[in-house]
């Protein structure tokens, strides 16, 4: 009988331990992964199979969605082997290629969840393993240090396995309500009918974190806020929000947006971007005591065709801000100057749902106006928060099924490569510095003048 197989380089990594086994554990709650799955955990760290399980337990046991008991975990673990490898040592894959001997796969994923430094080692090594076969392979962001490498690790990985085994995974594509953007549009008409410049005065993509670099110093001070998550996470949010066609081949809807935007010129730079640094981020663990390292970006973005000419898209990403939000802010235009404007606010994390502001009368005058507000908060509710799949979850359970549809494909990331560096080539050149900003604030003073003549919905 055919079983599914998951191979995990990066076992004993975060990730691993967050996600992928709680992911992976929900899914064998659910029965989407068969009765004879097996999963292959990889690091170097001297474990054997039942003191890795033992690792495991308790993050499953905090992270996992599902309800589970002692039979459950038992039933669970019982598919999971732990195997110790330097996977930098391409001599190693044969023996990784002995332990993988036995049933055909029905499908069979391996999951690169290690550094980008990492990505070509592990893919020259288990192309050599013949017992792994017809393996699809799932990639972490970034998906290279810069374009060149992204590159060559694309002709890698394709010429090894086939373009259409390679699932580059961007997580935020599986997040509930990413996916509830274009339900909102397709099931509303009084929403699409608005979704254009001639009712829209600016978007407003958000992503930002309380939390610092943490452990992450040594790799995040190589990437910065532009590569880490503006050239994936929110150039991939942008192109959802902005699609043509909610219908369409959505992969194709996504590339025309990203090849809709206002190339980057150096004379106005200046009103593209910003970036800035937290105060204390030099004397993080790992990171280089000069760094110059952005923690903070926002850029003003402009989308040239015919439904979004001239309408500003502001995107804005920062570590150790003052609060922890992701979400998408539709400002409509006023018809009244006076009254404020109506806002639609779709809450990505942590605080899943809807949000409206919209004008009325103000009870008991003749001429005021106030704001109402509307508000569906989808993860307050237990119920929809027990049977909503998790990101990973989701993923994982697409690529088993061969779903390539939410995944990015490579010409998307070869634009979005080229668009992230070029933008920050224009702004070396200008002279532009990083700026510094205070932990707990909403980034540096200077992210104003971006919104000098739009929305100032940025710095609320």
């Amino acid at each position: 009988m055919n079983r599914t197989t998951v191979i995990i380089f990066g076992g004993t990594g975060d990730l691993t331990y967050r996600k992928l086994i709680p992911a992976l554990y929900n899914l064998s709650q659910r029965e989407l992964l068969g009765d004879d799955f097996f999963i292959i955990a990889i690091g170097r760290r001297d474990y054997d199979t039942a003191a890795y399980i033992s690792v495991i337990d308790s993050w499953l046991k905090q992270f996992a969605r599902l309800r589970f008991d002692g039979e459950k975990l038992a039933a669970f673990y019982r598919h999971i082997r732990y195997y110790r490898m330097d996977f930098t040592r391409q001599e190693e894959y044969e023996g990784l290629n002995a332990f993988c001997a036995g049933p055909e796969s029905g499908a069979t994923l391996v999951y690169y969840a290690v550094a980008p430094q990492f990505f070509n080692a592990i893919t020259y090594g288990v192309s050599a393993c013949p017992n792994i076969r017809s393996p699809r392979i799932i990639l972490e962001k970034p998906f290279g240090a810069d374009l060149e490498m992204a590159k060559l690790l694309s002709y890698a990985l394709e010429s090894r396995f086939g373009a259409e085994n390679i699932y580059r995974i961007d997580h935020y594509l599986g997040k509930e309500m990413i996916r509830n953007i274009l339900a909102i549009r397709e099931n509303n008409p009084i929403i699409e009918n608005a979704w254009s410049r001639e009712s829209i005065e600016c978007v407003h993509i958000s992503a930002l974190e309380t939390v610092g670099v943490e452990t992450r110093g040594d790799y995040y001070d190589r990437a910065g806020a532009l590569k880490d998550m503006v050239q994936n996470h929110l150039l991939q949010l942008l192109s959802i929000t902005a699609l043509e066609h909610t219908g369409g081949n959505l992969a194709d809807e996504q590339l025309a947006v990203l090849r809709s935007l206002r190339p980057a010129a150096g004379s106005d730079i200046r009103g593209s971007m910003v970036l800035g640094q937290y105060e204390g981020y030099r004397e993080e663990p790992k990171v280089a005591p000069d760094s110059d390292t952005e923690t903070y970006a926002c850029l003003r973005l402009f989308i040239d065709n015919e439904r979004w000419q001239g309408i500003p898209f502001f995107i804005r990403t920062g570590k150790k801000c003052g609060n922890r939000e992701v979400e998408v802010a539709i400002t409509f235009r006023r018809v009244n100057p006076a009254a404020d404007p109506n806002v639609l606010i779709i809450k990505i994390q942590p605080t899943e749902g809807v949000y409206l502001e919209f004008n009325i009368k103000t009870p008991g005058e003749e001429t005021g106006i106030s704001k109402a507000k509307m508000e569906f908060c989808q993860n307050c509710n237990d119920i929809f928060r027990q049977n909503t799949p998790e990101a990973y979850e989701r993923m994982l359970y697409a690529c088993i099924t061969g779903d390539s549809s939410w995944f990015s494909k490579w010409d998307m990331i070869e634009f979005s490569w080229k668009y992230i560096e070029d933008l920050k080539a224009l702004y070396d050149d200008a002279g532009l510095t990083v700026y510094p900003y205070a932990q707990g604030s909403a980034g540096p003073a200077e992210a104003d003048r971006l919104a000098e003549n739009d929305d100032q919905r940025w710095r609320e």
